[in-house]
Parts: C-alpha cells; sequence; structure tokens
C-alpha cells in the first residue's frame, strides 16, 4: 500500500496538512454524513484501526468497550480481524447504528475512517507500525500502549502525539482515552498534539 497523506489525498471530502489541521473537520462531518449519523463536528469521533484479533487485543477491547460506550463518542471500526470480533462488532452496531460503524477494509474507506476521525484506539502492544504511522499522518492521535512512533503526551511541555498506557489493563486504557477526550475539548491544545503528529511522521518518512 503506498503511503497515504491527507495533504495529496483526492478520495477525502478536504486535503489538509499539519499548518491546515483546522480542515480536517470537514472530514468529520463527511464521514458522519456517510455513515448516516448526525453531522456534529464537536462529538469525537474514535476509530478502531488496526482490526481486532486476540493477538491486537481482543480482551482488552471486550473489557474496555462498555465503558468507552458510555462516552458521547463516535466509533468507527475497521472491518479486518478475527470473525469472533466481527460478530460482535456486528451486534454492538445492530443496537447502536446511529453511532457504531463497521467500514469495508479497503483504502478508499481507510481514508475516510483516518480523514474524519479524531482519537485511535490500539489495543495491543503488537500493532504494526504501518497502522500507527498512518493514524499520525492523518492527525488521528493514538491512545496506545508504548510504540517506537509514539511520545505521551505532556500538557506542561506541550509535547508528545499520543496517549499512552503502559500496560494491557481495561482502567489504564480507559483512563487514558478519558484524558484525550478532556484534551480533545481544548482546540487549541489538540491542534499542538495533531501538529507533533503529522510534522513528526513525516520528518520520520523523509
Amino acid at each position: 500500500m503506498p503511503i497515504l497523506t491527507p495533504a495529496y489525498d483526492n478520495k477525502i471530502a478536504r486535503k489538509y496538512s499539519a499548518r491546515t489541521a483546522e480542515h480536517k473537520g470537514e472530514n468529520k462531518t463527511a464521514l458522519q454524513e456517510e455513515l448516516r449519523w448526525i453531522a456534529e463536528p464537536k462529538q469525537p469521533v474514535i476509530c478502531f484501526p488496526a482490526g481486532i484479533t486476540d493477538a491486537l487485543g481482543g480482551e482488552l477491547m471486550e473489557q474496555t468497550i462498555a465503558g468507552i460506550l458510555e462516552l458521547p463518542v463516535g466509533i468507527v471500526i475497521r472491518g479486518r480481524g478475527s470473525k469472533k470480533y466481527g460478530e460482535f462488532f456486528t451486534t454492538l452496531t445492530k443496537n447502536a447504528s446511529h453511532r457504531i460503524a463497521i467500514i469495508p477494509d479497503d483504502e478508499e474507506h481507510l481514508r475516510s475512517m483516518l480523514a474524519g476521525s479524531d482519537i485511535a484506539i490500539f489495543f495491543s502492544s503488537d500493532t504494526e507500525e504501518e497502522d500507527i504511522a498512518n493514524v499520525l499522518r492523518y492527525g488521528v492521535i493514538p491512545v496506545s500502549m508504548p510504540s517506537p512512533l509514539l511520545e505521551n503526551y505532556n500538557p506542561v511541555q506541550e509535547t508528545g502525539n499520543a496517549f499512552i498506557y503502559e500496560a494491557s489493563n481495561p482502567w489504564l486504557c480507559f483512563a487514558s482515552l478519558v484524558r484525550a477526550l478532556e484534551t480533545f475539548k481544548f482546540p487549541y491544545d489538540w491542534r499542538t498534539i495533531q501538529r507533533h503528529a503529522m510534522e513528526g511522521i513525516d520528518q520520520r518518512s523523509a
């Protein structure tokens, strides 16, 4: 798969870069409309971009999902992973199709999801670096266990590109997600994290 980047992506509603990350909101609205959700730019959209299997944190996801569903967020799930979790998510969408959706596992839908999402949750330390790099390029902020590509956000120093939890523990994972959502309420701080994410991964690629 070629390197995905929103600055040159003709498949998304509005191209954007680290300097024009505010245009990402137009892609969120487009994604919400595509999924037949209420178009609400201020509602956080969370994605699961790696696919879920036992090896990719399926157990942690199951332990965490009830709490996530209590939050005022939309959830977009990449349709990749094991049949067991595919059936699990299909059941979820039947009961909450107004804010939970599964997208096909192809490049066009992946681009749409990345362009329209605010936060990506990774449930395993075995996540492929390519999946993490893709979300960073699109200014989607990871909630993840440690990775060489990620630095935990420090609000005092205004550094970092992710919200990191140190172990496969539902409480730690959920706490990091809540910290991300609290930070999302402050647009200036969020833009700073997006800029770190996008510029940092571009520098690595260069």
